[in-house]
């Protein structure tokens, strides 16, 4: 882990109010690995106090990208920043990881809800020549959805604007039973309502899945203790999202 002051290499819109910032991060490219995530300070100034954390959405040689939504003060900043600035980062961050290379799977299911797509062109950028992949993406409408970087894709949005309509767990459940799936495994993000149909389905067919969580990690290396999560583990109940995870057994999370 480290803390740098990055170039800024671009900033564009992927979406709709959808931005994929970009910085040169030779130490963080070259460390990182899918599922982590970087802590990001939007500005030099009170607001915004905290700083955001950001899956690791791309690396491409030296460079590493980040997407979010324009949702408030820190986000707008970002978005507004130009190429040529510094970002105050801090990463990689987050000790729990995607399980990819592992033996006893053939097939990768990578499940997104939203822009917890963002934690997977990175993850697909691993996979590929290793395993099979499977992209199931959920949004609430066509413009929300973000492809880049991703392969074997299978779109759900709730207005039925494209692809099948109806949640993405709904998807995926309609092609499992087409018996194309062979021995899968699940990594997943998204919201907490999606993540949690989508444990309780991977128990019910018996499919080994990972969760990568999505909450508010102020400092990232566990010493606010402002994220913690219940988990099933009798000798410790309750885990840090920024330190233990992002990335856990979807067996381990109490919804």
């Amino acid at each position: 882990m480290i803390q740098e002051h990055a170039r800024i290499s671009s900033v564009e819109e992927i979406g709709s109010n959808i931005f994929r910032l970009t910085f040169l991060s030779p130490v963080i490219a070259h460390s990182a690995l899918p599922g982590q995530f970087v802590n990001v300070k939007a500005e030099n100034a009170v607001p915004p106090l905290l700083r955001r954390p950001f899956s690791i959405f791309s690396i491409e040689g030296e460079d590493v990208s980040i997407i979010f939504n324009v949702v408030g003060i820190g986000t707008r900043l970002l978005s507004e920043k130009k190429v040529g600035q510094t970002l105050d980062v801090l990463g990689p961050l987050g000790n729990g990881v995607f399980p990819f290379a592992e033996e006893g799977y053939e097939t990768a299911v990578l499940v997104g809800g939203g822009l917890g797509v963002a934690a997977f062109p990175f993850l697909t950028t691993r996979l590929r020549g290793l395993k099979k992949i499977r992209t199931f993406l959920g949004a609430r409408s066509s413009p929300f959805l973000v492809r880049y970087g991703l392969e074997n894709i299978h779109i759900a949005t709730d207005d039925g604007s494209e692809g099948f309509r109806g949640t993405v767990v709904d998807l995926l459940k309609q092609f499992v039973r087409t018996g194309a799936l062979t021995q899968p495994r699940i990594f997943a993000c998204g919201p907490t309502p999606m993540m949690r149909s989508l444990a309780a389905y991977a128990k019910e067919i018996s499919v080994p899945c990972y969760l990568a969580l999505e909450c508010d990690m102020a400092c990232g290396i566990g010493l606010c203790q402002g994220c913690p999560v219940e988990t099933t583990a009798a000798e410790k109940k309750y885990r840090l999202v920024c330190k233990e995870g992002p990335v856990f057994e979807a067996g381990e999370i109490v919804f």
